[in-house]
């Protein structure tokens, strides 16, 4: 066994710095590179790429860092796991294994993750008894049912660990929760048994500290971001795990970036409900045992996490069409460039009225004014210029598409000094609203494919 392990975080999210996690192979020693590319919106943006190419449905990115990064993942042996595969791992799999074939990689095993898709099966699971309501609102999914445009499950670290065991070097799951991409080389590499609670809860923290990219080691960081040096090059944090569920978190010290208490602590509560029940399909973690001390630069130990067993359920991500959007905007300069944007606002709630458009919510802001803290926003006497922001949110696509050639008009028949028109009309989007829902473990079962290059 290891005396400990280095995992390292490479994305925090699909559109994150390109060249991290290079950086991350490149700049120290690490065993493994996690990579999380999907947030809830995601899968459904995923799901109507496959719906036009079946051969598409994950993270493309993902593929033109592949023809940077994998050669030398394999000369180093450096393990990769990643979520990139979307509603396609297996796809996604094959893609990767293509590069691997015209570079020469023989004899690396690529794995995918997948079986957490169940956008086909919900009819059924709903007619077995499965009723998949909302777990904040408690709405029957009957309400969206025809709306429904995908539906994955969260799987946990065990399907990794499988594909780990396998002797799988490149790992594409699909909606595997970000948390467990990081805990399965734990299990795999100290032998951790599926009941030691407490050392699959350090796993599990190891994870959410990583998830999100640099946000642990200085990016996003309200405490002391002046403090954080070379910014332009941060350094993603990585994980050293010990068997006994010890962690540290540190980063490359040639890269820029801070890790300390603070940056930790931050991150910690970031997305956090309550703190005593973290619950994930592996393990519930209780955040509140959670005890950091700073061992030297840019280097913090976390230790006594306490777990629990999880639950039988796991969270289903079911996303669906709920309408249309279209935001517009416009910029008005000094003197009275306040009063100018709200007489705009006025004109325009008017002109929806006069037109008989129907919307379920009208929205303004007054950027550079109070758009961030509201009526709770400091006073300014007279602004050099405001950005007068309204976005509407309905189900009529043609009102949507009414109100969006409503906005340029104003330069020539609204109030003077306006500027920031240059994109013409604002499009109409479509509302992707999210759906979370619980399954029992039993209704679905992850699988494992792994894969050869020859």
């Amino acid at each position: 066994m290891k005396e400990f392990i280095r995992i390292a975080s490479g994305q925090g999210y699909w559109g994150d710095r390109f060249d991290a996690p290079i950086d991350q192979v490149r700049e120290g020693p690490i065993d493994y590179l996690v990579m999380d590319y999907l947030a809830e919106v995601t899968m459904s943006i995923m799901q109507k790429q496959k719906s036009r190419d079946p051969n598409l449905g994950y993270a493309k990115d993902f593929i033109r860092l592949m023809e940077v990064l994998l050669p030398e993942l394999v000369e180093k042996n450096v393990k990769l796991i990643t979520n990139a595969g979307g509603v396609n791992p297996v796809a996604c799999m094959l893609a990767v294994r293509e590069i691997a074939e015209r570079k020469g990689l023989e004899g690396v095993r690529i794995a995918a993750v997948y079986g957490d898709d169940i956008l086909n099966h919900i009819d059924g699971l709903v007619a077995s008894g499965n009723e998949l309501r909302n777990m904040e609102t408690g709405e029957p999914i009957e309400k969206i049912r025809d709306r429904i445009s995908s539906a994955n499950v969260y799987f946990g670290a065990r399907p990794v660990v499988e594909a780990l065991e396998q002797g799988a070097q490149v790992i594409i799951t699909g909606r595997v929760t970000d948390t467990g991409l990081t805990l399965a080389p734990m299990i795999h590499e100290f032998g951790w048994q599926w009941d030691e609670w407490d050392k699959l809860a350090a796993g599990i923290v190891g994870g959410h500290i990583n998830e999100c990219g640099a946000q642990a080691s200085g990016g996003n960081f309200l405490a002391g971001w002046k403090e954080v040096p070379n910014m332009e090059r941060i350094g993603f944090p990585i994980v050293e795990a010990f068997p006994d569920g010890t962690l540290i978190i540190t980063k490359h010290e040639s890269l820029g970036g801070l890790v300390d208490e603070r940056t930790v602590k931050e991150q910690l509560v970031y997305e956090l409900g309550d703190p005593r029940d973290y619950i994930t399909p592996d393990v519930v973690a209780d955040f509140t045992s959670i005890q950091l001390r700073q061992i030297g630069e840019n280097r913090v130990k976390v230790f006594g996490i306490k777990g629990q067993p999880f639950t039988e359920f796991y969270k289903v991500s079911i996303s669906y069409f709920d309408g249309y959007t279209c935001i517009g905007q416009l910029t008005y300069a000094w003197p009275e460039a306040l009063e100018k944007a709200k007489k705009a606002d006025e004109i325009i709630r008017k002109r929806i009225e006069y037109l008989g458009l129907n919307f379920e919510e009208i929205h303004t802001e007054f950027l550079g004014y109070n758009a961030c803290h509201g009526t709770t926003a400091h006073q300014i006497a007279d602004p050099n210029e405001v950005v007068f922001l309204i976005g509407v949110r309905g189900q009529n696509k043609k009102h949507m598409e009414t109100f969006a050639n409503e906005i340029v008009p104003l330069v020539l028949t609204g109030p003077p000094t306006v500027t920031g028109f240059g994109g013409g009309r604002p499009r109409v989007r479509e509302v992707i609203a999210y759906w979370p829902a619980l399954l029992k473990k039993e209704e679905v079962t992850p699988k494992v494919l792994t894969i050869e290059v020859v």
